[in-house]
């Protein structure tokens, strides 16, 4: 990925710890940042426990966290960093949609969320923002907060989920399949994997991966 003109190499002297467990994920970022700011300490962490591991032993300044990480812990994993360094810096890096997951994890204690699949301006706008400001939100989620505020609007995408649909969800992220469940709630398997199209269509999400992230994000009562 090439750096423009607007991305011009800065002195700045700051630790960052990337935890993602794709190398070449990794590999990309330290290479962009390299280019752009000459005296960073770069970090890695392949799984959630490497990384506290890292923030235990090192001063940083800026956490890239992967949603998904191996051993990560959701939402959870927010609270985690921040006991071992108050002070630093998480810039939430995730595939998942901003526009489902940022809400949660910002007001959490992140200081932004970036997708891994936003453009290559939003790319290092993104960690421009998080290292000279600290902080990073994208446009979208500027407005989603306006929005919330001004229409008293709920910003859990669950809210949306009748209860019916909120216990078989949970059921569904537990590994139960559509028979147990039927047989759990005294319903047919049919209704239940009608309930299972809804819970998918009203979420945007198309696989129980997805909706492990989201109840593990905004569903304070449930654990996996």
């Amino acid at each position: 990925m090439n750096i423009d003109n607007s991305f011009k190499m800065t002195n700045l002297s700051k630790t960052i710890l990337l935890a993602d467990d794709h190398s070449v994920v990794r590999q990309g970022i330290s290479m962009i940042l390299k280019e752009s700011y000459k005296d960073l300490t770069i970090l890695h962490a392949a799984d959630f426990e490497t990384a506290l591991t890292q923030l235990r032993n090192n001063a940083v300044y800026l956490l890239v966290l992967d949603i998904s990480i191996p051993e990560g812990k959701g939402v959870q994993m927010i609270e985690l960093v921040k006991a071992i360094n108050p002070e630093i810096k998480i810039l939430v890096f995730s595939a998942y949609e901003e526009e489902l997951y940022a809400m949660r994890y910002l007001k959490a204690g992140a200081e932004g969320y970036l997708n891994k699949l936003s453009s290559e301006t939003e790319f290092k706008k993104a960690f421009k923002s998080m290292l000279e400001d600290g902080t990073y939100m994208s446009e979208a989620i500027k407005q989603k907060i306006i929005n919330a505020t001004l229409k008293k609007e709920s910003d859990n995408p669950l809210d949306i989920l009748s209860n019916r649909e909120i216990e078989i969800a949970r059921l569904l992220v537990k590994g139960e399949g559509n028979l147990e469940i039927a047989n759990k709630l005294n319903l047919q398997t049919s209704t239940v994997s009608t309930y299972k199209n809804r819970i998918f269509e009203k979420l945007a999400i198309s696989n129980t991966v997805a909706l492990v992230s989201l109840l593990q994000a905004y569903d304070d009562s449930f654990s996996v």
